[in-house]
């Protein structure tokens, strides 16, 4: 069982690991503006889902981590070890960053903390990072653990698509974090600490769990009351699970 957890938590490591190291990284040497910034992370979360979904489920994140749990689709005890090395990975990931990248590059990024418009206010600020997240939850949900989703056809695309689609909208107004330890690792490493910055922790709280108990409810428990689709009493025909992957 120890040994589980230390796999399992060493997946969720490197994911955040290369999600902070890379988004931030590109945040501080602006590759593409914010369509390269979007990219870039978009990029990190399809390739470690893809690479580790197996393994640990492709969280990288406390705010899916905690979906998981409120849905009872993980002991607390493991969901400990994730958010221990998720937020750990974010660390480490900023500290490397901090230490190779020049001054210059930090100083304007603030090491890719995320950073709150002044046009807007922390609470609009927090209803964008909950909406941002409900997405991002949703995606996991319906490609990763909904076992009609299309993973084995696209494994982490969908869920870095989404990312990435966030990023686009959301960056240039509260840094689309969708992610405490996304956030957590350049904030304290370059000790950014906003009064707006509680929203990059209860945002994707609330977005979570809003995306996750919907999808169990909705989705999932129902499947086990519902006529399976095709057969007498189903009101819609659809592809069965594996469907898609061998079309």
């Amino acid at each position: 069982m120890a040994g589980d957890y230390v796999r399992r938590g060493m997946a969720e490591f490197v994911g955040a690991f290369t999600l902070v190291f890379i988004g931030a990284g590109a945040i501080m040497v602006g590759s593409g503006g914010l369509v390269g910034v979007a990219i870039a992370h978009g990029l990190a979360i399809a390739l470690m889902v893809t690479a580790f979904g197996h393994i640990s489920g492709g969280h990288f994140n406390p705010a899916v981590t905690l979906g998981f749990f409120v849905t009872r689709r993980i002991t607390l005890a493991l969901a400990g070890v994730y958010w221990l090395m998720q937020f750990g990975g974010a660390v480490v990931a900023s500290l490397l960053l901090w230490w190779i990248f020049p001054a210059e590059a930090i100083a304007p990024a603030r090491l890719g903390a995320p950073l709150l418009h002044t046009s807007i206010g922390s609470g609009a600020g927090f209803a964008l990072e909950a909406i941002m997240t409900f997405f991002l939850v949703i995606a996991v949900f319906a490609n990763a653990v909904d076992d009609r989703g299309a993973f084995k056809a696209v494994a982490g695309l969908g869920i870095g698509l989404v990312i990435t689609m966030d990023v686009l909208c959301g960056g240039p107004l509260t840094g689309a974090a969708m992610n405490p330890a996304r956030a957590f690792g350049p904030e304290l490493v370059y000790d950014v600490w906003e009064s707006y910055t509680w929203i990059y922790y209860a945002g994707p709280a609330v977005g979570a769990i809003l995306a996750a108990v919907l999808y169990e409810l909705l989705y999932l428990q129902p499947r086990m009351r519902l006529p399976l689709p095709g057969r007498p009493g189903a009101d819609i025909d659809e592809p069965r699970p594996g469907d898609l992957a061998a079309s």
